[in-house]
């Protein structure tokens, strides 16, 4: 038996997931076709927007495909992660030192889990500016991470840069999820994203690399 272990705990709880509880996943199948004793369990950072459940989506399609996967994330509570220096070293008379020592703090967890991680998720929402979202993105280019951005279509243009260095640019985190399990397992959606429109490539432009 294989242990996924959804590893995000309290980051989540604002958006609704539980804290990290295991679960069991059966007849998992390996995309190199190994014992499943033997599968690697990948480490997936979800960077970003903290204003809507998408971590919550994605956590519920890697367990519902039994994916051996686990998630983590920053301190998704804005007042904890503002607060925090303050709240354990003391209150500060001016704003700026207040917030370096709140984000030096959430600095610690930040760097740990993206450096550790196989896979890092950028999330970047139409309503606020994410700042933190872009420097993950930056940072994890730096370390050679595989990178997953997730935005919608309209923000596209101004993530132009973020996007090139990006290994693969998703719309919703359906796409994150499916995207996980071709890698994980090379396991394919059964209906394609265009639908009916859909045609294999070597039908809409030929064989590639015939013999000559």
């Amino acid at each position: 038996m294989m242990i996924l272990s959804l590893e995000i705990g309290r980051t989540l709880h604002r958006v609704g997931v539980q804290n990290s509880r295991p679960v069991v996943a059966s007849a998992l199948r390996s995309f190199f076709g190994t014992d499943v004793t033997e599968e690697k369990v990948w480490k997936v950072y979800l960077s970003g927007e903290i204003h809507s459940d998408w971590r919550e989506v994605i956590a519920d399609g890697v367990a519902k495909k039994n994916l051996p996967v686990s998630l983590t994330s920053p301190n998704t509570s804005h007042e904890d992660s503002d607060d925090c220096g303050a709240i354990i070293l003391g209150m500060q008379e001016e704003r700026p030192n207040w917030d370096k020592i709140g984000a030096n703090m959430n600095a610690i967890r930040t760097k740990t889990l993206l450096s550790e991680a196989d896979i890092v998720v950028v999330r970047f929402g139409e309503k606020y500016r994410q700042w933190n979202a872009a420097f993950d993105a930056g940072y994890a280019s730096a370390l050679g991470k595989p990178i997953i951005t997730l935005h919608p279509p309209a923000i596209s243009h101004m993530l132009k840069e973020v996007n090139a260095s990006a290994n693969t640019v998703c719309e919703d985190p359906e796409q994150v999820v499916a995207t996980l399990a071709y890698v994980i397992r090379g396991d394919l959606p059964t209906t394609p994203r265009d639908g009916d429109k859909y045609i294999p490539i070597a039908d809409r432009l030929g064989k590639g690399n015939p013999n000559p």
